[in-house]
This record gives structure tokens, C-alpha cells and sequence, in this order.
């Protein structure tokens, strides 16, 4: 592909965008990604002085002015980085809101901060509009730096933190890449049946996949002709072992020649086999034969290119 049929990297795309003079909301509520603040190429600063609504989790918070005012770090999942919330005493609780994973909802002034901090923006708020309070103590996403083992045991928190939240774009923006090329050259995303190993909810009962049908037909046909062995036959065949088994013995005992104990012998060894061949028929069954073809799920999702 030429150069310049390569979409630019979402970098380029950012210094090139034309900052908007007004904040951009949400599509369907009042509220401003946070997204949309901080991400601009200023950092937000070209929108200081607009009132919006901003909500998200606290990924931290600290009181500061001997409790005066509070410092919130504030995420709504819409990028990685967080918007800088500053909240004074006599608009809500500071104890409420400082708690790591406290949801929030806050209305204020976005304004620019002092020189030398390494925020491009701010939001001092107004009014507190909702609050969802955790007990710090019980809340097991902290600040501190958790393994991927520990993160398997609250799947429904673990989105918030930093590495399972990159994880999560990378992989939205390989599956909308891939999506978006199928649509642009008119292939159709469809989903066919699945095939699995699993009985679910009796699923299974419907019809059986399997290899050895042509196998399980032979196995019908010849039990028709040559029924399983009863246990008066098998019985029987225990017998003559047995029988058989004591004449060697006496063989021995007599000191007879070797080739009379050789043919007593095999004598033994075929009513054995013979024993072992009853017993195994008489476990057959007409059917499906008891081992099963190994079926390998298959979650296919076809492309199929329409023509």
C-alpha cells in the first residue's frame, strides 16, 4: 500500500484536530467524557471557564488544607488518563469522596491550574450530585500495583485498573480494524451453529455427531445374527477352564511326557481364550458403541463474501 493511502496513527490525528470551542457532551446525557477534555492536543485548557458534568470512579483521592478542600483523581473509562477534581468542604463531605473506587457525579467549572502542576486543567465543583460510597476497607482494587492472579478473583472491578483497561482498547481496536476492513471489501458477518461437546439444557439430545455410525450399523446387524452369550454359556466356559487347569496338574503329578502336558496346556490356554472372547461379547449392547468420537468445539464465525 502507498504511503499516502495509510490512515494517519491516532497521534497525528490529534495534533491535526481543530480544537471546538465548546466542551463536547456525551450522546446521551449531560455529562462530558473525560475523554474529551484531556485528550484535546492543549490538554483542555482551550475549554477553562466551561461549566460540565463529569462522572467516574475516585482512582485516587487525598484531603489537603487541614481538610479544607479535597484532590480527586477522576476516571470514567474513557481513556486512561484522569481529570483532576478539586472539591471544597462546605460543598460535600470530604471523608465521602476521598475512598479509592467512590463513584461520583459532579458539576463544576473547568478552570486552568496554577503554573509549575502537571495538569493542563482542573475542575473545581460546584455541586456533588450523586455519590457511591465504598468502605475502604472492604474495596479490594488499592492504589498499589496488583498481579494478574490476584485480578482473577474480582473480574468485575479488574476493568479499572490500568492493565486489564489497556488490554481492553488494544483488543476492541484489533476486532474493529479487522471488522471494518471485511465490511469495506463486502464480506458479511454471520453466526453459524456451534458443534460442541457440551449437553446443554439437553441441546445434545436433538441429533449425535459422530464417526462411527457405519461401525455401530455392523455391530446391530451381527448381534442379530449371533446373539450375546447368556450366563449359563460363559458358566460353562468357566468350567472347562477349570477343568482343563486340573488336568495339567495331574499331568505334572503323573511326571507324564512333555508332549502330553505341552498339548494339556494349550488345551488350557484356547478354553481361556475362549472365556475371555464370551465375556467380552457379553458386554455388547445394540447402539452407538460405548467410546465416543472426540469432538472438538467449534466456535466458527464465518466470513462468507457476497458476490
Amino acid at each position: 500500500m502507498a504511503e499516502t493511502d495509510q490512515a494517519p496513527p491516532p497521534s497525528d490525528k490529534l495534533v491535526a484536530m481543530k480544537l471546538a470551542d465548546a466542551v463536547e457532551k456525551y450522546a446521551f446525557t449531560d455529562r462530558v467524557l473525560i475523554r474529551s477534555i484531556v485528550s484535546r492536543p492543549d490538554g483542555g485548557a482551550g475549554l477553562a471557564g466551561q461549566n460540565v458534568r463529569a462522572c467516574g470512579w475516585v482512582k485516587a483521592g487525598r484531603e489537603q488544607g487541614k481538610e479544607t478542600f479535597a484532590f480527586l483523581e477522576l476516571n470514567d473509562g474513557s481513556c486512561p488518563a484522569n481529570l483532576q477534581v478539586i472539591v471544597d468542604a462546605g460543598v460535600a463531605v470530604l471523608s465521602k469522596l476521598v475512598a479509592t473506587g467512590t463513584c461520583v457525579v459532579v458539576d463544576g467549572i473547568l478552570k486552568v491550574p496554577p503554573e509549575g502542576t502537571r495538569q493542563k486543567i482542573e475542575l473545581r465543583v460546584e455541586k456533588v450530585v450523586s455519590v457511591g460510597e465504598v468502605d475502604p476497607a472492604k474495596y479490594p482494587i488499592p492504589k498499589t500495583k496488583l498481579t494478574l492472579e490476584f485480578l482473577r478473583d474480582h473480574l468485575h472491578l479488574r476493568s479499572r485498573t490500568n492493565t486489564i483497561a489497556s488490554l481492553a482498547r488494544i483488543r476492541n481496536a484489533l476486532a474493529f480494524a479487522t471488522h471494518s476492513f471485511f465490511q469495506e471489501h463486502n464480506f458479511l458477518y454471520v453466526h453459524t451453529q456451534i458443534i460442541t461437546t457440551s449437553d446443554c439444557e439437553g441441546a445434545g439430545e436433538m441429533f449425535q455427531v459422530t464417526t462411527l455410525i457405519s461401525d455401530s450399523e455392523k455391530l446391530e446387524k451381527e448381534l442379530i445374527k449371533n446373539p450375546p452369550p447368556s450366563e449359563a454359556d460363559i458358566e460353562a466356559a468357566r468350567q472347562l477352564v477349570s477343568e482343563r487347569g486340573e488336568g495339567v496338574k495331574q499331568l505334572k503329578a503323573a511326571k507324564a511326557s512333555k508332549s502330553d502336558i505341552a498339548a494339556s496346556v494349550a488345551e488350557l490356554n484356547r478354553a481361556k481364550e475362549s472365556l475371555s472372547k464370551l465375556e467380552e461379547r457379553s458386554t455388547l449392547k445394540p447402539g452407538s458403541p460405548k467410546r465416543m468420537a472426540r469432538l472438538t468445539t467449534l466456535k466458527i464465525s464465518l466470513l462468507v463474501k457476497l458476490f
